[in-house]
């Protein structure tokens, strides 16, 4: 760690597992970024009256931890070093009433102007008798440009968020994504819980994400703790994760040539992963496997007949893959669609820290199982594949290529199950821990701190398409309005994950 940022941050002094910076070693953080640009930004968030950050520096590597006092409610943004920070700071101000000074951007994100309290997490929350605003968008200046709103109610089974278009033509000159209508106050909620009482409200950040969300989470309690998870109940998280990747990436590679109005890929691709789902359900009592993993270990054991239920399922998706790379390969129509679209420079993915696989179609090979191996991956870690065209065909080619990477994980930790305990018991006591485990769209960050009880006093859960959203924003402009479903859909970032 010889760079600016991550001296100035580790030579403050410890306070749990982050560095307590003074307000104005602070205020040379923004400075001190610039000048690291490798030290990439994760997550920024609060506790009244005090800012945290966590970065991970791909050097070492390392996750490091940041924290200082935000003195009458103001703090230095971290924007202007770190476009990324832009809707972490929008979240801050939103939820604890913390203003980044020279923000970039300071609307509202999640706060729609509906809530009965502004800044609901502050100590003081300010009660809201005002009407709500009208939403505010970036202008867009030029000849023919005109608006198309859509959304938050979309045609079919998806989540709620509004898309304002600026498009002169056909072309997409800007757009902007309105966030915030699934929020749910999670972090509120999980507050005075013990980390088994607040486990499922970490599972349903996210719910196609469950079983990352919960592995984090699990992670960071038991660093928290001091506690390590049995052998066979890494093994088991490592298998739950694994189907939960394959599942995602199955259903991501079929919707995006669906998207592109080649519907054979998607139904083959929608009956492999039914097969894995219902192998899932008879192997963890659960299609998306939610509230499997519990802190300190798994909530129950794989069924007596559940590995030989996945090994078949994997087996039928094993044996099709060839066929359905051919497919995508040799059909003009479906390349016409995805050849250099909703491109991503691989310096912007960058700039953003952007991982799973936007960043990785993008030639960022950041992935937390090799980054920072956790068990069962420290023992069998995984071949990561990297692309760098960026566009859709890159980010579909992805998911494909770390498909039988995928099924070979899960096959060799159902090989070799080990024998013991499922989980380990955890103390009530204070702590702090913080963890990250790589999910089917990235990395997922869990932060808590416990009080003397062992009851949650502070909690942050971080998916990662808080920096894919803007990367869609960006990958959009200069493309046709018709190829934003693709090009939504090849980067899919979750509604839920960033409206906590």
């Amino acid at each position: 760690m010889s760079g600016a940022a991550s001296t100035l941050i580790t030579a403050a002094p410890r306070d749990g597992a982050r560095h307590l910076l003074t307000p104005s070693a602070w205020d040379a953080l923004p400075e001190a970024l610039a000048l690291e640009p490798g030290l990439a930004l994760l997550a920024l968030w609060a506790d009244p009256g005090l800012v945290h950050a966590a970065f991970f520096d791909e050097t070492t590597p390392a996750l490091l931890l940041a924290s200082a006092p935000a003195a009458e409610g103001r703090y230095a943004a971290l924007s202007p070093a770190r476009p990324g920070a832009v809707r972490f700071e929008r979240m801050v101000r939103d939820l604890w009433g913390l203003e980044a000074v020279g923000g970039i951007d300071l609307r509202p994100w999640l706060d729609h102007g509906r809530w009965a309290v502004t800044a609901p997490m502050a100590t003081r929350p300010t009660p809201n008798n005002a009407a709500p605003p009208d939403p505010q968008f970036l202008p867009v200046e030029g000849e023919g440009v005109h608006q198309i709103p859509v959304g938050p109610v979309h045609a079919g089974i998806i989540e709620p968020g509004h898309f304002r278009f600026h498009v002169q033509g056909e072309i997409v000159v800007r757009l902007e994504a309105r966030l915030g209508y699934t929020h749910k106050g999670t972090l509120s909620l999980m507050l005075g819980r013990s980390p088994r009482a607040a486990a499922r409200y970490a599972a349903r950040l996210s719910g196609d994400s469950t079983v990352a969300h919960a592995f984090a989470f699990a992670r960071a309690a038991e660093a928290a703790m001091g506690v390590t998870a049995p052998p066979r109940a890494a093994a088991l998280r490592g298998v739950m994760a694994e189907a939960e990747r394959i599942h995602n990436h199955l259903n991501d590679f079929g919707f995006i040539c669906n998207d592109a109005a080649f519907a054979y890929i998607h139904a083959r691709c929608a009956t492999l992963r039914e097969g894995l789902l219902r192998a899932t359900r008879l192997a963890f009592s659960h299609r998306l496997m939610m509230d499997a993993i519990i802190p300190g270990g798994v909530a129950q054991d794989i069924a007596p007949d559940g590995r030989d239920a996945l090994l078949v399922a994997l087996d039928a998706i094993t044996a099709e893959l060839p066929a359905l790379a051919r497919v995508y390969d040799t059909h003009a129509s479906l390349q016409d669609r995805v050849v250099g679209t909703g491109s991503l420079d691989a310096a912007l993915v960058a700039r953003f820290g952007a991982g799973g696989p936007v960043g990785r179609a993008s030639g960022r090979a950041f992935d937390a199982r090799t980054a920072l191996p956790y068990p069962p991956y420290d023992a069998n870690p995984p071949i990561i594949p990297t692309l760098t065209t960026g566009d859709v065909d890159a980010r579909a080619r992805i998911r494909r290529l770390e498909l039988p990477e995928a099924i070979r994980l899960m096959t060799a930790l159902l090989d070799h199950m080990p024998a013991g305990d499922l989980a380990a018991p955890m103390p009530q006591r204070a702590g702090e821990g913080a963890a990250l485990v790589e999910g089917f769209r990235g990395e997922c960050l869990a932060w808590l701190r416990l009080d003397d009880g062992g009851l949650i006093r502070s909690v942050f859960l971080r998916d990662p398409s808080w920096l894919h959203w803007p990367l869609l924003e960006a990958a959009v402009r200069d493309n046709i309005v018709a190829d934003f479903p693709l090009i939504n859909k090849s980067i899919n970032a979750s509604y839920s994950g960033v409206d906590l």
